[in-house]
């Protein structure tokens, strides 16, 4: 509630006599010259004079109406003594003649004068080679004209003293600016009382964090430790997914929760589903991370026993995990593999992971590539990746016709950079030679035969391994990553990583074929005249 105006203490102390005022950073001496000397003397003088020089000049039909009567120009009888005065302060020649005409014309004074009247004196310091004497009892005598007359004064014209006198150098707990800024606050609107916040206990306190759209853009690791610490009955199913996914989505590789997350989901596996389980279980494929939980492995074997005719496509979701894991459960896989679901999955990694496995296989004309084409991390950074460079480095040093880049091999995996390579270590032209390996492969992985030239060929993959490729603030890599890599590898392809590290280090082309080469020619590789 605003106070009346005459009531005692609703306005900031006028200055008695002998107060003395300061600039920023230096206190006032009795010296009559003391405001002078601060704005000239101080580092930050020249930048308050140039904005009291650069500010536009004060006009009186822009400061709104006051109980002074203030018209607009050309109106009313006073129109013409209000312009007179306007003129006569800007054309002051020393501060004293500011307040003279300020003080001897109390009936032409307007409220719009006043910032006016400021704005001079600031000129008057700041524009001169020899600025005019100040005295103190000038300062004073102009603080006490507007202290006395500020409660008169529109909100304009309170904010332009306010800037003025900050920039002039009054100090911010004097009696000036506080009044000013006492006057400021009476004009603000009154704020509204906020809202009653509903209470949050346990879970909802949870949900309602990880629910936040903030929190969901900037992953905060610190926050997620702390609810890894959660009473066992905050933690509901939707809280745990909603855990799970803010770990996944921002790669947050933190053993407490994942821990915390395989420990719910044995506990409470009797009531949880499989749509709900393969939420769950996605942070342990992504981040690569197996539980040290015991009963892990034999809860989501018991889980797909249940469930896998119930909801195929959440099925093949948490068989991808497990897979990114190296956990494909080999009982389970009676129970998936069945005449009702075969028609959902494609079991190429089945293939590659258990070589030794002989129950039902999903015929190969429903089958899908897994990784038919660059990462959709990859596709979305793309400016960020080292593959252009790499790609002009490996052009001037094989030249075009010796790589393939971004090409996708049987069964479907995108590979960077793809070489083909003699029995000899010569690297040869790829459009001569036929760059898939068989699929499946064959007892001898790493070569192929090449009838025409009656010699063995073998395939070096060159890998990008990017920052975004890897968990935050580990050297773990993403599950994804992982398994092309080591799927690429059971199919008989030579891995070549460069990692982000490395390539980050190279200073410009010359250094990044100097490191290609090495890498390279540490496989025995050769190319060029040398290389055939």
């Amino acid at each position: 509630m605003r106070r009346p105006r005459g009531e005692p203490g609703s306005r900031a102390p006028r200055p008695t006599e002998g107060a003395t005022y300061a600039g920023p950073g230096e206190p006032w001496s009795p010296s009559p010259n003391s405001m002078l000397r601060v704005l000239l003397s101080a580092q930050a003088s020249s930048a308050r004079l140039s904005g009291l020089l650069l500010l536009p000049p004060v006009q009186p039909c822009c400061l709104g109406p006051s109980k002074w009567g203030d018209r607009p120009p050309g109106g009313g009888p006073h129109a013409g003594p209000v312009q007179g005065l306007q003129r006569l302060l800007e054309q002051a020649r020393s501060p004293g003649e500011l307040l003279r005409w300020l003080g001897q014309n109390p009936t032409k004074v307007r409220a719009h004068h006043y910032p006016v009247a400021l704005r001079r004196l600031g000129q008057l310091l700041g524009s001169q080679p020899r600025p005019p004497p100040v005295e103190q009892a000038t300062l004073q005598d102009l603080s006490q004209l507007i202290i006395r007359n500020c409660p008169s004064f529109d909100i304009h014209t309170i904010h332009v003293c306010l800037h003025l006198a900050v920039l002039l150098g009054f100090p911010s707990d004097g009696a000036l600016v506080c009044a000013l800024e006492q006057e400021r606050r009476f004009r603000l609107p009154p704020k509204p009382p906020p809202p009653l916040q509903p209470v949050l206990r346990g879970g909802q306190t949870l949900e309602a964090a990880l629910s936040c759209p903030h929190f969901l853009r900037h992953p905060q690791q610190h926050l997620i430790r702390s609810l890894a610490e959660a009473r066992p009955e905050e933690l509901t199913p939707h809280v745990m997914v909603l855990l799970a996914q803010h770990l996944a989505r921002h790669r947050l590789r933190e053993p407490r929760l994942l821990e915390a997350i395989a420990h719910f989901l044995v506990v409470q596996e009797a009531q949880l589903n499989s749509k709900v389980v393969q939420k769950l279980v996605l942070p342990f494929g992504r981040l690569n991370y197996l539980p040290l939980e015991q009963q892990f492995m034999p809860c989501l074997e018991r889980i797909l026993a249940r469930e896998a005719g119930v909801a195929p496509l959440a099925t093949v979701n948490i068989l991808m995990s497990l897979c990114q894991l190296r956990c494909l459960p080999f009982r389970a896989l009676h129970f998936v593999f069945s005449p009702g679901f075969i028609s959902h999955v494609s079991d190429t990694a089945v293939e590659l992971e258990l070589p030794g496995y002989r129950g039902p296989r999903l015929p190969r004309r429903q089958q899908v590539p897994i990784f038919p084409q660059p990462l959709i991390t990859d596709r979305a950074r793309c400016k960020y990746s080292h593959k252009d460079i790499v790609a002009e480095g490996l052009r001037q040093l094989l030249g075009e016709e010796k790589y393939r880049q971004d090409l996708t091999v049987p069964p479907g995996y995108c590979t960077d950079f793809l070489l083909c390579v003699s029995s000899s270590g010569a690297v040869l032209p790829v459009r001569t030679q036929d760059p898939f390996l068989p699929y499946p492969p064959r007892s001898c992985p790493h070569t192929t035969r090449d009838p025409a030239q009656s010699r063995f060929l073998s395939r070096v993959v060159l890998m990008l391994r990017e920052r975004w490729h890897y968990c935050r603030d580990g050297r773990v890599l993403l599950g994804s990553r992982a398994l092309r890599e080591r799927h690429l590898g059971l199919m008989g392809y030579q891995l070549l990583p460069l990692p982000f590290e490395e390539l980050e280090s190279q200073r410009g082309l010359p250094q990044l074929k100097s490191y290609l080469r090495q890498k390279l020619q540490a496989l025995g590789l050769r190319w060029g005249p040398e290389g055939g």
